[in-house]
């Protein structure tokens, strides 16, 4: 057998596969071929997206499911034993094994990065591939694991029988807190972006550590009771009997796996301390989830309950570490163990990217006074004083603001999709109250027979937060728009929110980020592939600071005597008096300006000076909305010339590779043809765009083609054939003349089979030939 007419594919069936059963690992168990890493970045434009090639390596061994050790990267024979181990070590880099091959079928390039004799790469043959335990007991020695720690580490990860294991980050994460905890380690901290599965990363943590006994009872605990239901019935749920949920009145000491919500187990009096009713001794594992909240503060419940059960290993789970100078949970947890950060998220295809939509209103900008002795629409004169955006629906309300605020959400979604989930971030309970009903007037289409299409979704109010598990659940129509002020920054798992609103003054970080999270997620199945963020108050200026996504820094400094809460945090991050209820006052007769909280300002114009829509990468830089600008830079990297470009294009056997490898950096050929108003070519729309050639429609290209006479090479029948591939070229472009399968539709099977057809030609080879020189000629001009 002559191996370098083998293919990739080829020869990991007939030698690689092979040599690794040989060895001793297991087909079904051990090997994984093709694995994949990532799902490849979205990459969005308008409102067409399209995935980037996605990150799979050939094989990655397991010594046990859910625990890699090694990446073995395949090439043909055409190619040195070597050749793939650069793009192996990238992978091997990626899931943290110390052990990558590369293979062309002759052999292996070996690189053992924890070699004791400082040899890191060593050829070996085919018979020579190490075995699973020969590579662990390496494994093991190098980190010096002892027996006891290494039935920690191996334990079983939870399967429901599908062959699923956890994505790769989550297999680092899940790995490196158990090794911790093998070693004894008992504050840990894992900072994993919201919508990346920590719950599930939480639950299989959880369910190694139990099953092998090493933690035996084990409180999970969070700060939303949704959280805690989600979590039981969902991730959970394989526990089964042995989980309970922990209510205000309940220390049942007889189960294992304990769910709660913080607020249950503390209290203001000491009766009301349920965690109190268990020993300090009970619990030996305790996982907080959103530990960036509560759990941060000295005071706080959280930590007075983690401090009640210190001999507890503790576990945080967090998208946003806390750090100010009043307060850092990495203080208290210490550094994180694994951050996987949303840019990575992005990156890898397992987050949703976002386009940010940015207005300013005039008042925003330049800012408003009032005319002398001015009253607001309840008589209340309006102290005399230049009011800005940051006065704005908290000293002051502009009816005509909230008003244009509405009507600009509206006209997005009436020019995307009128029942697209989206959120609307308000400073205020009663500014969140003021936008719903500014919406329900600007969509009284729809909520004039369905008052659900627009709810107030508050703290202080029971019927919208009724309305909370509809909003979430994808299969669940309405409510469409949610309009709110602090319920919903955090821990909602809105897989289907497609249009986040910042009308909110936000200059915490975590905040921001914890906002962003709500529409990270992706739903193939409810097509939510990214997700539009609508900033009116410069929230998204946040992105530009160096801090973003980095990794946090511990600036711990508390103040002596200070609130370890910082200002931009009490009461829920709005610096606002409790609303004075609908009037504006607190009920004197309206003339002691010294009590008034709120003015509302009913006939003040407010106008949109500037409108734009910028794209962020996973490293937070602005990308243009234009098609055509974006285009022009994905061609200019890919091709140095136009020279270099024709020249790729005729020497490619088939012009699909060209195109698929370009649609996969975000070129939308489509979009760009009708943005240009041509039925055109790739090839077309490529010179067009990237160095301004006037562009050939494909009926234009192969009317010249039959213009040239170029038929009369061939014999009667084959021209029939080349005229029929022109005719197809013109309806449908080039693509579908290269693939011989054309040959089984009409009018072809006017003219024979496939094979007699090509039997005209003089074979395979020479119909090949002929295709490609009809290309020569369509793209000659």
């Amino acid at each position: 057998m002559n191996k370098k007419k083998l293919s990739e594919r080829d020869i990991c069936s007939k030698y690689i596969t092979p040599a690794l059963i040989n060895s001793g690992w297991d087909l079904h168990i051990q090997i994984r071929e093709e694995f994949p890493l990532t799902n490849g970045r979205i990459i969005v434009r308008g409102q067409l997206h399209t995935r980037a090639k996605n990150k799979r390596a050939d094989y990655a061994l397991f010594y046990k499911p859910g625990i890699p050790i090694a990446i073995v990267e395949a090439k043909d024979n055409n190619h040195t034993v070597s050749d793939g181990m650069q793009q192996g070590l990238a992978y091997g880099n990626m899931i943290n094994v110390p052990f990558v091959f590369s293979s062309n079928g002759d052999g292996f390039l070996f690189h053992n990065s924890i070699a004791k004799d400082g040899k890191i790469e060593t050829e070996i043959s085919l018979e020579e591939f190490p075995s699973p335990e020969a590579l662990w007991k390496m494994w093991c020695e190098h980190r010096e694991i002892t027996p006891v720690q290494e039935a920690i580490i191996t334990e079983d990860y939870y399967s429901d029988g599908s062959n699923k294991i956890p994505r790769y980050y989550q297999l680092l994460a899940i790995n490196k807190t158990i090794e911790a905890v093998a070693r004894g380690d008992n504050r840990i901290l894992l900072v994993m972006a919201t919508g990346t599965g920590k719950t599930y990363t939480a639950f299989q943590i959880i369910w190694r550590l139990w099953k092998s006994k090493t933690k035996k009872r084990i409180l999970f605990l969070a700060d939303r009771n949704i959280l805690v239901d989600q979590t039981m019935t969902n991730d959970f749920k394989p526990f089964g009997s042995a989980m309970t949920k922990i209510s205000k009145r309940q220390a049942n000491k007889s189960y294992e796996i304990y769910l709660s919500l913080y607020q249950a187990v503390t209290g203001t009096e000491e009766e009301q301390n349920v965690y109190k009713q268990f020993s300090p001794e009970f619990f030996d594992l305790i996982v907080i989830d959103e530990c960036h909240r509560g759990s941060a503060a000295d005071d706080s419940n959280w930590r007075r309950i983690l401090e009640y059960f210190s001999d507890a290993t503790q576990i945080g789970l967090t998208a946003t570490p806390k750090e100010t100078q009043e307060v850092s949970n990495t203080d208290y947890f210490g550094k994180p163990i694994y951050t996987y950060s949303l840019r990575q998220g992005i990156d890898d295809g397992f987050l949703a990217p976002y386009k940010v939509v940015r207005i300013d209103l005039d008042k925003d900008v330049t800012g408003w006074r009032p005319d002398k002795d001015m009253t607001d629409k309840y008589g209340n004169l309006i102290d005399d004083r230049i009011y800005n955006q940051k006065d704005f629906d908290k000293s002051l309300v502009l009816d005509k603001r909230t008003q244009l605020v509405a009507k600009k959400i509206s006209d997005f979604l009436k020019q995307t999709n009128r029942y697209d989930k989206t959120i609307v971030f308000c400073d205020n309970i009663d500014h969140a109250e003021r936008m719903r009903q500014a919406l329900v007037n600007e969509n009284s289409d729809i909520t004039s027979t369905n008052n659900k299409y627009v709810v107030r979704i508050t703290g202080d109010n029971e019927e919208g937060k009724m309305e909370l598990d509809n909003f979430i659940f994808p299969e669940s129509k309405f409510p469409v728009i949610a309009t709110t002020s602090k319920l919903m920054p955090t821990g909602v798992d809105a897989q289907t929110c497609k249009l986040i609103v910042l009308d909110q003054r936000i200059q915490s970080m975590t905040e921001f980020k914890q906002i962003i999270g709500r529409g990270t997620r992706i739903n193939e199945d409810y097509n939510k592939f990214f997700f539009t963020i609508m900033d009116f108050k410069k929230a998204t200026e946040l992105f530009a600071d160096p801090d973003f996504d980095g990794e946090p820094v511990v600036i711990y400094d508390p103040k002596p005597g200070g609130s370890p809460v910082p200002p931009d945090e009490i009461d829920g991050g709005t610096n606002t008096p409790p609303d004075n209820g609908g009037n504006g006052n607190t009920g004197g007769d309206g003339g002691d300006t010294s009590i008034i909280k709120k003015f509302y300002v009913a006939n003040v114009p407010v106008s949109v000076i500037a409108e734009r829509v910028q794209y962020f990468d996973a490293n937070g830089k602005l990308i243009t909305e234009s098609l055509k600008d974006y285009t022009k830079k994905a061609l200019e990297k890919e091709f140095t010339s136009l020279d270099d470009f024709l020249t790729k294009w005729s020497d490619a056997d088939k012009k699909k590779i060209i195109i698929d490898e370009l649609a996969n950096e975000g070129v939308f050929f489509e979009a760009l043809a009708e943005e240009i108003g041509k039925d055109l070519d790739p090839f077309d729309i490529i010179c067009h765009v990237a160095w301004d050639k006037p562009p050939l429609s494909r009926k234009e290209r192969a009317e010249q083609v039959k213009k040239r006479n170029y038929f009369t090479k061939y014999g009667e029948q084959a021209q029939k054939v080349i005229n029929a591939l022109l005719d197809k070229y013109a309806d449908e472009g080039v693509e579908p003349i290269e693939e011989t399968k054309i040959l089984t539709i009409q009018p072809f099977t006017d003219y024979g089979t496939p094979i007699e057809i090509i039997k005209i030609f003089g074979g395979k080879v020479q119909y090949e030939e002929a295709v490609k020189e009809l290309e020569q000629a369509i793209y000659s001009s």
